[in-house]
């Protein structure tokens, strides 16, 4: 008899694959363009799932229709608009960059959910939020200041903070989500959501000229993209959060900026520098202060 797969590698496997995701979206910058990437990623995830859930989606279909709204503001933020601003700023920024800054969402959620919800912040959550955001500063700067005064920002790093705003904004959206719809149904409905979102985008490019050459290395990309990272990353997740709980799985997030740098470091030969090490310790100390310390205060 075979033993169960440990949730704690599972909970390890899914931030190593969304980091694979940041590294191969900067790889292929020149090879297939962001939209195209975007949307062939989520149709065949789409084709993925659908054999395995569409019973279930069907048996769901009136809650479907009376939750629409919520579904396609979810798969407007999640799946059309978190995943191809990540794309466009991987073609002028670096992967490391990207990952570095993808690690501050956490306490973004804290301040979205003050916004939006009304949630109480307490000062340690907001000092958080403050030094966090001064590690952002450190990576989109360079480390230099005076890059302020004329407003010189790396337009790649701008796109990827898009995302990752976006990516907050949809984690906060989830507390709408209709509690009675099952977990792989509520993913195929907003993958389908997204996609139909992202069509007209991806033949508008297209008519611009954003096709790309059918061959190994784009057909293995975009399979690793759907599969990874949006299908096997999404159900490894949620099983440990089923058996570790929330609190204790979400600090394996706090993973993807080691895993992000260390592969674009031997992947793609990106070099750390200092003003990265500067914006690591500053975003860590924010992620301890709004979220680590704030559980453990209220007992989580």
């Amino acid at each position: 008899m075979s033993r169960p797969v440990s949730p704690y590698l599972l909970v390890t496997l899914a931030p190593l694959f969304w980091s694979g995701n940041f590294v191969l979206g900067r790889a292929l910058g020149d090879t297939i363009p962001p939209i195209a990437l975007s949307f062939w990623r989520w149709a065949l995830a789409l084709l993925i799932v659908l054999p395995f859930t569409l019973p279930s989606v069907l048996a769901q279909a009136g809650l479907i229709r009376r939750h629409l709204v919520v579904l396609v503001l979810l798969g407007f933020l999640g799946v059309a608009n978190f995943n191809t601003f990540v794309y466009l700023g991987l073609q002028s920024t670096t992967a490391t960059n990207a990952v570095l800054l993808q690690s501050t969402t956490p306490v973004l959620i804290v301040g979205l959910s003050f916004v939006l919800l009304g949630e109480r912040i307490s000062s340690r959550q907001a000092a958080g939020i403050l030094v966090s955001l001064a590690g952002v500063g450190a990576i989109v700067l360079e480390g230099d200041a005076a890059r302020l005064a004329d407003l010189s920002l790396n337009r790649g790093d701008l796109w990827v903070l898009a995302a990752v705003l976006t990516w907050a904004l949809y984690s906060v959206c989830l507390r709408w989500r209709p509690v009675q719809i099952e977990p792989l149904v509520l993913l195929t409905t907003t993958i389908a959501a997204g996609v139909v979102l992202l069509l007209p985008i991806y033949l508008w490019d297209l008519s611009r000229g954003g096709g790309f050459a059918v061959n190994e290395t784009s057909l293995g990309a975009i399979t690793y993209v759907a599969l990874f990272p949006s299908v096997l990353a999404y159900v490894f997740w949620n099983r440990a959060v089923a058996e570790l709980g929330a609190n204790r799985t979400g600090q394996f997030l706090h993973l993807m900026p080691v895993f992000g740098t260390l592969l674009a470091m031997v992947l793609l030969g990106e070099r750390m520098r200092g003003y990265h090490l500067v914006g690591i310790a500053l975003i860590g100390a924010g992620i301890w202060l709004a979220a680590v310390r704030g559980r453990r205060a209220l007992g989580g």
